[in-house]
This record gives structure tokens, sequence and C-alpha cells, in this order.
């Protein structure tokens, strides 16, 4: 990396706190001309990571601001490069101020993800750990931080490593036999090697069974509150948010259109859309919006469907029961308690809670039905994928072993069985960045933030 590069990396937002960091040759050298240690010693005679207090100075001296400064000299930094950061008051303005003079002094400005790009190519991170960093800093939940710093340190990478170590073990020693016809190496026996790829097998067919799970942790849970008119549901998602989101009337079909909010329950986040109650309408308008909340039912990983407790059920209430049976997963609610109930409730396989928004009565036996709806995996921490791009290298190896071994079964030659294994090797090669086409290297950090 011939260049030096430099960004503000805490965002644009007014702070306590703001960080310029360097990384690339020239890092040292600029540090030195914009930082002045207040010892009276030179920045480039402290050890690494440690932090100097001084005074930043523009080009015409003028001091700039007063605070820390710290290097790493490569490989033995975040990038592996030399590196800088000063750590300012958080004003946009000073810190824009501070990168400019960077520039000037011959620092360019980094790309997004350029720095975790860097330590990757240089062979700081696994590509699934640098995938990572971008994950914990999106992270909305806990259990999503928690998956993403164990990825950081290499969990993916140590359970993909086990896999395609024991692929390479069987094509090392299939390849011997072949190079090498007139060493003493044991002969070639597929079936020596049936029981390492059905560990293979079983290790990534667990993997990528929980990455259903973690496309739910990262985007959230898609979550329907349907029901007819007035049967309040726009008080449900009001009560679960905690304050009013959504206008509760007691004229019927208020709510015309989908109303969406995110709301974490535990360690789950659902993606919570308020529906237009569904009936049938001559109203053109209400119609769309019955029209889009039967989308929205369609698209959900969970269905909250809301009754009327206060009265009972008619034929549209037990229709829409029906159609909510038929969902991934679903809870009725028996709404309005605080009312009375009027009947009793329909029969039905899934569970009901009875409950008042009003009052907030029955609320937490419902984040409770909900939660249960959802359970952990039992993949340690770290081990849920959560990344679509690593999935489908999964599933590309997944299948491979899967030939592999139905090649076995049928008899075929061994070197059909090989080819399968590596494919399976290749596939597993992109999760850590050993088979990846620069193209894709840039995709992937492009969704990075600036200065990370």
């Amino acid at each position: 990396m011939p260049d030096t590069i430099a960004a503000v990396a805490t965002g644009a937002q007014v702070a306590a706190i703001g960080i310029v960091r360097l990384s690339g040759p020239g890092a040292h050298a600029i540090a030195e001309a914009l930082f002045r240690p207040a010892s009276g010693k030179r920045m480039g005679t402290y050890e690494d990571r440690k932090l100097v207090y001084g005074g930043l100075y523009g080009a015409d001296g003028a001091l700039l601001d007063l605070g820390m400064c710290t290097i790493s000299h490569g490989p033995n930094s975040y990038t592996g490069e030399d590196t800088a950061e000063f750590q300012c008051h958080g004003s946009p303005t000073l810190l824009r101020a501070v990168l400019e003079e960077c520039f000037r002094l011959g620092a360019r400005q980094a790309l997004a993800g350029e720095f975790t790009k860097r330590a990757f190519l240089n062979g700081r991170l696994e590509l699934s750990a640098a995938e990572a960093v971008a994950d914990l800093i999106d992270a909305e939940s806990v259990e999503c931080a928690k998956n993403a710093a164990a990825q950081l340190s290499g969990a993916i990478a140590r359970r993909i490593e086990g896999v395609y170590s024991a692929l390479a073990d069987i094509s090392a020693h299939y390849h011997a036999v072949l190079d090498y016809p007139d060493e003493d190496i044991e002969d070639f026996r597929l079936e020596r090697y049936k029981a390492a790829l059905r560990g293979a097998e079983a290790s990534l067919a667990a993997l990528l069974k929980s990455f259903e799970r973690g496309k739910l942790m990262t985007a959230g849970i898609p979550a329907a509150i349907v029901g007819r008119p007035n049967a309040g549901k726009s008080s449900l998602l009001n009560a679960l948010l905690g304050y009013e989101r959504a206008i509760v009337t007691d004229v019927p079909g208020t709510t015309r259109d989908t109303i969406e909010e995110k709301l974490r329950l535990g360690t789950l986040l659902l993606r919570l859309t308020d529906t237009a109650g569904i009936r049938d309408t001559e109203d053109s308008v209400e119609r769309l919006g019955v029209e889009r909340s039967r989308e929205a039912m369609q698209r959900a990983e969970l269905v909250i469907d809301v009754l009327d407790g206060s009265s009972a059920p008619n034929e549209e209430d037990l229709a829409l029961l029906r159609e909510a049976e038929k969902s991934p997963r679903a809870v009725l609610v028996l709404s309005k308690s605080d009312l009375g109930g009027a009947a009793a409730p329909p029969e039905t396989r899934l569970p009901t809670v009875v409950l008042s928004s009003r009052t907030g009565e029955g609320l937490e036996e419902l984040e409770n039905v909900i939660r249960a709806l959802f359970p952990l995996p039992a993949a340690p921490a770290g081990e849920i994928l959560t990344n679509a791009r690593q999935a489908e290298a999964v599933s590309r190896a997944l299948e491979s072993i899967r030939a592999a071994l139905a090649a076995m079964e049928a008899g075929c030659t061994p070197d059909i069985v090989l080819t399968e294994s590596e494919t399976a090797m290749a596939a597993l090669g992109e999760l850590s960045g050993r088979n990846l086409r620069e193209d894709v290297t840039n995709r992937i950090f492009s969704r990075f933030c600036v200065g990370k």
C-alpha cells in the first residue's frame, strides 16, 4: 500500500470526543508534523499504543486543539501498517480542520471500510472476522453484538478451518499417491475418509441452519398485527412501544395504511407492522389498505391476530383466525379485557393471550409467548451465520460434500469424489478470503462506514 489514508472515525455528529485516524507509510510523519507532546519529546520516541497528551497545530503554527495522540508500528497494528490516531474534542468543524491538515501533509481520504480492508489484505483479520466488524457496528441487540464480537475473535474461521483441514487431508493423500507412485505411501481408500466427509456434512449443515436465526437477529423478525377494524390493533402497537405511535379512535377503519416500528423484546428484535383492519369494503382507499395488510401478513414470520374480546367473534374474525393459523408463527390476542369478555374465545391451536392495552394487563404474558416462539439456537456464540454471502458459500460447500458422499456410495472412482471435495474447499475458502476476487472484496467492504 504506497499511500496513507485518513478519516474521521467518530461520525459527523457533535460529541464529547472525536477521533481522526491514519494508516500507511506516512502516518507517523504526519503525526510528528501535527502533534506536539506536552512533554517536549518527539511523538516518535513513545512506545506503541501509548496515549500522549499535547497540542495539534496547523500549517500556520496556530493551535487547533489540545488532545491525545497514539501511534502503532506495522505489522503489529489494526491495519498491519504504521498507524496514528488523534483524539480531539468532538466538534465536526474541528475534526474536519484536522483532517484537512492530514491531507495537506500527504494523506488522502479513506474509502468506506478501507482501514478494515487493509487489515484483511495484510493478514491481520480473516474475512469472516472483518465482516463481523460491520455487523458489530450495525448491531441492534445485545445478542447480535455478542455474536459479532465472537466472530471478530475468529469463531466462524475456527469452525470452517476444521472442515477445510479435513478436506485438505483427503486431497493431499490422493494427490500424493497419484504423483509419487514409487514412494512408500499408504494406498488411497475412499472408505477411510467417509467418516470425515460425514463429519464435515454435519458441521456445515448445522452452521447453515443457524442462518435462519441469524437473519432474524440482524434484520429483525417481521411481525404483523392483524384483525378486523376497531379490534384494538393500534392500541396494542402503542402499548408495546410505550408511546402513542398510531392514532386510536372509536371509528372503525381509522388506520388506512401500514405503520412499521422496531421493538426489542429481550434478545429479540421485532419489526412490527400495524395493519389496516381487514374486512370487505367498498371504500377504494380502505381497500388498498386491506390489500397491504394481507401482503404484510403473508410476509410475516409472526402474526399477532387481534380479536375484540369484549364481543363475540363473527365469521370475518374466524376466517382471519384460520388464515393466521397458516402462518409460520402466530399468536391470538383477545383485546379489551378491561371491558369484560362477552363470549368464550374461539377454538384454535394458537397460543392465546387475554390483555388490555389500556391497563397493560397481559402485555408481559404476550411478550413471554412471543419469546417462546423464537427460542435461541444451541450454537455457541459467534457460530450463528448472519451474512447472506457467507451462508451462500456454506450452502455450496455442503452441496459439494453431499455430492462427494453420493459418488462414494455409488462406487464412483476416487477422482470424482476428490473433484467435489476440492469444490467444497474452494467455497469454504471464500469465507476466509483464500479464493476471493478483487471485485467481490471491494463490494464486501463498501458496506462499512468511512473511518472503519
